[in-house]
């Protein structure tokens, strides 16, 4: 197999573009370092494009080892023949491999087995040779076959044990397992039924559910999937058996005339109902989660990313509220910096309801901190918070806003070491509370500590395949933090380790070394830390800031190989280094197009790509690209659920994507729902077609359910 040409045509890409980009692979680059950095050797392919072709290339090359390690096991038993070996070079996936190795494959005794050890395989030779006529009635010449000590007892002892054999035979033919997949799948349908008990109705629409297995959705597989495991449903696959036995009749049945017929249809059909179907039905479940699985991998990704992309909120002092009834709402401030100022405990909400106090303590953080904004968790207790912080508001003389902030996994990192580690005098509530702060200051910088399943963007997460989720997730992670840089001199160990070619240990060394030798006054003085050579540097420098250096292109996007060609280009314009660090570059890029670009590369020698990103990082240098993005919400009022009528229209913000549709805050307790059919006035296939996580938009409540605490929205106003 030539994976490279595969690549290229799966993909949609030329091949030098893909041989580039594993080339670069292979060298041990990191895909951060050659979406950015290697844009002239790959043809700017973007860090999404990198990963799906990473993906697929480990994909590839795994099933090509399998197919060698099957030639091999199978060329071992001397049975390796053209036909066979050709057969592994036409598998295009992995079930094909296997279908073609199962004959081959060690496995615990089967009927056939035994049939073959009491010497029956002749009589299957002789019934599947389906001859027209033989020299005598089959159950006369299996009687030569009857063997009292190795228990053929009877003719029909011999010809049933044949059959066993021809049975086996049917059932390890890769061709007809393969057709039998595709008519399944193209044919057959899945169908659920209720068997247990639902107390919330959750799976209501599955109780009496039948679709086609080629239309099933994904989010429906995984629903499916969870009911069934908790014993709410029985999941049936029905298959179109007459068509599949016709087909496999007219593969296996060569002589309809031969006595042998009877036989041969029998072993087939046996063949298909005992040894095919069950196995096929559940590669074929197996399947359906599969895809189902990177489908909901793919949709959490793209919604991790965007939540982790939100705008910091830079120069604000904030108060972290940890909602909670019995325990109390742990309080927490945050300087702008992110550094803990103060913290309390208040008991706004029942069984205390000691609102005075509360007012009292809470009121006096905000005005001693001159806190700006209230960070409110959503979980237990949110809403009376809630409705304490708007009436807090409306009492003291200080302007202030608050915000409701996903608390998806701050209990995971405050039960972690990594938050023991840097607040040992903590509980873990009060953890969380920093945890609720820092989010909305800066989410990226927050959640890169705790373990991205956990951080609640998904659907389904929790049946996902752990590793697959993981990798999937911490690719999009590292993506996000490179994408940002990184301040060398303030970063956490946990965010410097998503860093391009900086691993665990070597970020806990850049901190250790930061805490005995101060600063760092260069890029360059990363290397004089532990376990940080020069492949390492090459790969992480360009995403590390170093805000104090000398050198002013430390703080920039512009990677170090790159200096010499950033400085030629500021002085060829009669630019200082002091223009770039007070940003007076305004005619910069006017002045190159005017010189000419391709001009300038040579000369510079750089290509264009880097010239763009070079010109790009001098008009702003340090500048965060969140700050692009569609800003935070406030508020300063509430809202509660009994309020809303149906037709009001309210903005409010995207806080999950998910496949049939999109859960919006619009400041009450509960999200909405956005059903796919109600997102745009055109068809879209997909919710993440038109909406991401954070976006602002503008819907007209539908309807408002109190007692099942649902609403739903319309965008289509």
């Amino acid at each position: 197999m030539d994976i490279l040409s595969q690549l290229s045509q799966e993909l949609n890409l030329p091949q030098k573009q893909v041989e580039a980009a594993v080339k670069l692979m292979d060298e041990g680059n990191t895909i951060p370092f050659i979406a950015r950095y290697r844009k002239e050797v790959t043809g700017s392919l973007d860090d999404t494009v990198l990963r799906n072709l990473s993906d697929r290339l480990t994909y590839l090359r795994n099933l090509e080892k399998r197919r060698e390690e099957v030639r091999e096991a199978i060329a071992a038993q001397d049975k390796l023949t053209p036909e066979l070996s050709a057969a592994l070079d036409r598998a295009a996936i992995l079930a094909e491999i296997e279908d073609i190795y199962r004959p081959f494959k060690p496995h615990r005794k089967t009927r056939a087995d035994v049939a073959r050890e009491k010497g029956l395989e002749p009589l299957a030779a002789l019934l599947a040779a389906q001859e027209t006529s033989y020299d005598a009635a089959l159950e006369v010449l299996a009687e030569a076959y009857i063997d009292t000590e190795k228990g053929v007892e009877s003719a029909d002892d011999a010809l049933n044990g044949a059959c066993d054999i021809l049975a086996e035979d049917v059932s390890d033919n890769a061709e007809f397992r393969r057709r039998i997949r595709e008519l399944s799948v193209e044919h057959g349908t899945l169908a659920t039924e209720q068997i247990g008990q639902d107390e919330n109705g959750t799976y209501a629409m599955y109780y009496a559910y039948t679709e086609k297995l080629a239309a099933i959705p994904g989010h429906r597989v995984l629903a499916i999937n969870r009911a069934e495991k908790e014993g709410v449903l029985k999941v049936t696959l029905t298959v179109p058996t007459d068509l599949i036995l016709n087909d496999l009749f007219a593969k296996v049945i060569t002589n309809p005339k031969s006595p042998a017929f009877r036989y041969m249809a029998r072993a087939t059909v046996d063949s298909y109902d005992r040894l095919i179907a069950p196995s096929i039905e559940r590669e074929i479940r197996s399947d359906l989660f599969d895809n189902a699985s990177e489908g909901a991998i793919k949709l959490f990704s793209e919604n991790l990313k965007n939540l982790l992309m939100t705008p910091p909120l830079k120069g604000k002092t904030v108060l972290g509220l940890d909602p909670g009834y019995r325990t109390g709402c742990k309080l927490a401030v945050v300087d702008k910096t992110g550094k803990v100022l103060d913290t309390a405990v208040i008991y706004p909400t029942k069984p205390h309801e000691r609102i005075a106090e509360a007012e009292r303590i809470t009121g006096g953080l905000i005005q001693k901190h001159q806190v700006d904004v209230v960070a409110i968790g959503n979980g237990t207790a949110s809403k009376e918070s809630e409705i304490f912080i708007a009436g807090l508001i409306k009492k003291l003389p200080q302007r202030f806003h608050y915000a409701m902030v996903s608390e998806a996994g701050a209990s995971v990192y405050s039960a972690s070491k990594l938050a023991a580690d840097e607040f040992p005098d903590f509980d873990v509530t009060q953890r969380s509370a920093v945890s609720i702060a820092r989010r909305l200051q800066d989410a990226l910088a927050e959640l890169v500590k705790i373990d991205p399943k956990s951080i609640g963007v998904g659907q389904y997460q929790h049946d996902m395949k752990p590793a697959r989720l993981s990798e999937a997730l911490e690719g999009v992670v590292e993506d996000c933090v490179n994408s940002v840089g990184v301040d060398l001199n303030t970063a956490s160990h946990s965010l410097l380790s998503y860093v391009a070619g900086i691993n665990a240990t070597s970020a806990k060394n850049i901190v250790k070394y930061r805490e005995e030798n101060g600063e760092f006054k260069s890029r360059a003085e990363i290397l004089k830390v532990p376990r940080i050579g020069a492949k390492a540097y090459e790969q992480c420098a360009g995403f590390l800031r170093v805000s104090g250096s000398s050198e002013i292109l430390d703080c920039t996007g512009v990677h170090p190989e790159s200096y010499e060609a950033a400085r030629g280009l500021v002085n060829r314009f009669g630019y200082t280094d002091e223009d770039v660090r007070a940003s007076r570059l305004g005619g910069l890029r006017d002045a190159v197009k005017q010189y000419g670009p391709l001009k300038l590369c040579e000369e510079l020698g750089i290509g264009e790509p880097t010239l763009n990103d070079i010109l790009g990082e001098l008009e702003k240098p340090g500048r965060d690209v969140r700050d692009a993005l569609p800003q935070q919400e406030f508020r300063d009022d509430i809202l509660d659920m009994s309020d809303l009528k149906e037709g009001m229209v309210l903005t409010g913000t995207v806080r999950n994507v998910i496949d049939f549709g999109a859960f919006v805050d619009i400041g009450v307790h509960q999200d909405g729902l956005v059903h796919v059919s109600q997102i745009a006035n055109k068809f879209i296939k997909h919710p993440s077609e038109v909406l991401s996580v954070g976006d602002r938009v503008t819907v007209k409540v539908l309807s408002v359910d109190v007692k099942k605490q649902r609403i739903g929205l319309t965008m289509k106003l």
